[in-house]
C-alpha cells in the first residue's frame, strides 16, 4: 500500500542530531530502507518535517521505520494511506 510518512521533529533533539553530524545518515538509512518514490523536507508549524511517499509491504515495517525518528529526534510520526492520480482513477471507476 502506498503511504506517506510524515515525521515532525523536536527542534532541540534534532539540533543535537545535526550538531553531531548524524542527521544525513539517519535520512540516508531510512531512504535506503523504504525506497521512497518521493521525499520532501521542510517546516510544518515551525518544526522540521519530512514527508516520504513509499510502498509499505506490511504494517510490521512501521516500528523499524519510525523508531529512528522517535528515539533520536523526538519526532511525531504519522503513516497516512495516499493515492497517486492513477490510484484515484481506479478507485473512482469502482464507484460505478
Amino acid at each position: 500500500m502506498r503511504v506517506m510518512l510524515k515525521a515532525t521533529m523536536n527542534t532541540d533533539k534534532t539540533n543535537e542530531v545535526i550538531e553531531s553530524g548524524k542527521l544525513p545518515k539517519i535520512v540516508q538509512d531510512t531512504m535506503e530502507q523504504i525506497k521512497p518514490e518521493a521525499a520532501y523536507f521542510g517546516a510544518h508549524n515551525g518544526r522540521r518535517t519530512c514527508y516520504m511517499v513509499f510502498d509499505m509491504q506490511d504494517s510490521s515495517q512501521m516500528p523499524s521505520i519510525a523508531e529512528p525518528f522517535f528515539s533520536q529526534m523526538g519526532a511525531e510520526v504519522e503513516f497516512l494511506p495516499v493515492m497517486n492520480p492513477e490510484d484515484l482513477q481506479k478507485g473512482l471507476a469502482n464507484l460505478r
